[in-house]
């Protein structure tokens, strides 16, 4: 699957995307977080207040529960405000 990184979490990991294969038990954005931030030291930074970062599934803002199972493309980025 395809990752794509925003704004700070971007720049914290040092990559705009890249092609993972996490394995099997790795099954929702919580975990794909978690197993991220077990990637070394740069994604431990992006990654360490799991809280906060948003995520989105092939395009649809998703809950960190969400079953990330036959996802193309996830998203993270940081909290956003509009106007």
């Amino acid at each position: 699957m395809k990752v794509k990184y925003f704004a700070w979490v971007r720049e914290r990991i040092g990559k705009t995307e890249e092609t993972i294969e996490p394995p099997p038990n790795v099954r929702t954005v919580n975990d794909l977080i978690a197993w991220l931030a077990g990637r070394g030291e740069t994604y431990a930074y992006a990654f360490e207040k799991p809280r906060v970062i948003r995520a989105a599934i092939d395009h649809a803002h998703v809950k960190p529960d969400a079953a990330i199972a036959g996802a193309r493309e996830i998203a993270f980025f940081p909290p956003m405000t509009g106007g």
